[in-house]
């Protein structure tokens, strides 16, 4: 065997030991509030108007009739259903993809230096990344903060790092 070239379940043994024996700082309670509301800023203005676009053109598009109503009925039921609808589509999805695709990274965490990663020291993987979206939705999750470690964290088994 080649002194250079590991078996693969080998290496994985090697990766995780080293992972165990690795400190990582966890990000400030300053720096998670910022990167919260940078993302949120970012979901808020640039995504949902993008967002609400695309809505509004398929709207206009498949159901005209339907489209106008609610356009000048703005204070309907259907209104604000499809905006909450929209809405948790663009958290959800804005989270699970930079999470995943960016390797822990949002907007707000590239930007104050911090990265989401597993309890292990691993990358997430689209399970974590999911689940920390949905694990947002749930109502006074935010306040959760507050504490030793945010809930959409602890129930996930993932944590939020400082990456410089």
């Amino acid at each position: 065997m080649d002194d250079q070239h590991l078996p693969a379940d080998q290496e994985t043994g090697i990766a995780e030991e080293l992972n165990s024996y690795i400190q990582y700082q966890k990000a400030s309670m300053g720096q998670r509030f910022l990167n919260f509301i940078i993302d949120n800023l970012f979901m808020r203005y640039a995504l949902s108007y993008l967002t609400g676009s695309i809505v509004g053109f398929f709207l206009g598009y498949v159901f005209p009739e339907y489209a106008s109503r609610i356009i000048y009925d703005r204070i309907s039921i259907d209104f604000l259903l499809i905006l909450y609808i929209v809405g948790i589509l663009n958290y959800v999805l804005y989270y699970t993809f930079c999470e995943k695709v960016f390797k822990g990274y949002t907007l707000g965490k590239l930007i104050t230096g911090t990265r989401a990663i597993r309890d292990t020291g691993e990358e997430l993987k689209f399970k974590d990344a999911i689940l920390r979206s949905l694990s947002r939705l749930v109502p006074f999750e935010a306040f959760s903060a507050f504490g030793d470690s945010p809930w959409h964290d602890s129930w996930t088994k993932t944590m939020v790092i400082k990456s410089r």
